[in-house]
């Protein structure tokens, strides 16, 4: 992808020219499936192995937290690279609707425009709000199913029954503080990455219109877009959102920065 980052300068480098070993990120090559999400399938960057953790998170806060992506030409390229190729794979004029989260981060605003340059002049698009801090809940026999139940390579539980039920403590503890809260922010209020996938309910439809307006669309193509997919909580919510009203749509998954390990073989 030509996009290095200097040690030295503390800075990254753009040359979309350029396709190196050293390039921090890398469009995926095939629309994959995500076992995590079920029959969803997802396209966007992924980061390089031997990217460390600290030029990881740098990069993600630079996408996130630019200012301006007009006055940034490198970060626009980016984007519509990863645009051009989507529409490349899937044809973008077929898609019916478009869902994103609700964000400070300008790059969905951005993306949701460009997407416009490709789409059909009917095509709609729903922004999911947060919801109310009292309305949010914990999937409690999920988390214990993949994580407290979990056995050790002798075949032994990883933990004590003790331990679990010291975390679930410590769980119910983390959603009383939550639901005492004015307003929720996954990334602040669920310290633990492992147990943010599990929070539910913490997004909703702005009105009951578009909740039917969804509800209504059966067989038809729709793109989920964020700009960061970290723990994956936020597109599991979405997706979770859309399979309580109905299940037979062609859902594609597209995140600017998406992770490996949500991935399983290419399609």
């Amino acid at each position: 992808m030509g996009i290095t980052f200097d040690k030295e300068k503390n800075q990254f480098i753009f040359d979309f020219q350029c396709d190196d070993i050293d390039d921090i990120v890398k469009l995926t090559n095939e629309i994959k499936q995500i076992e995590a999400f079920g029959k969803c399938l997802y396209y966007g960057y992924e980061f390089a192995e031997q990217v460390d953790t600290k030029v990881r998170s740098a990069f993600i806060k630079y996408v996130k937290f630019s200012e301006s992506i007009q006055e940034n030409p490198n970060l626009a390229q980016f984007i519509q690279k990863a645009i051009n190729a989507l529409n490349d794979k899937i044809n973008l004029y077929d898609y019916n609707l478009v869902i994103m989260p609700e964000s400070s981060s300008k790059v969905n605003q951005y993306m949701m425009r460009y997407l416009y340059r490709f789409a059909q002049p009917s095509l709609q698009y729903l922004e999911l709000v947060k919801a109310l801090p009292a309305n949010i809940s914990f999937d409690m026999d999920g988390y214990e199913k993949q994580y407290l139940d979990d056995v050790l390579e002798n075949g032994r539980p990883r933990y004590t029954e003790a331990q679990k039920e010291e975390v679930k403590a410590s769980i119910n503890d983390m959603m009383e503080l939550i639901h005492n809260k004015d307003y929720f922010t996954i990334a602040k209020d669920v310290r633990k990455s492992r147990m943010r996938p599990y929070m539910m309910r913490f997004l909703d439809f702005k009105t009951e219109e578009e909740k039917k307006l969804c509800s209504s669309i059966r067989m038809q193509n729709i793109l989920i877009i964020d700009d960061v997919t970290t723990s994956g909580s936020t597109i599991n919510e979405i997706l979770r959102t859309l399979r309580i009203l109905n299940e037979d749509n062609n859902i594609i998954i597209f995140s600017l920065l998406g992770r490996k390990d949500l991935m399983a073989d290419a399609m």
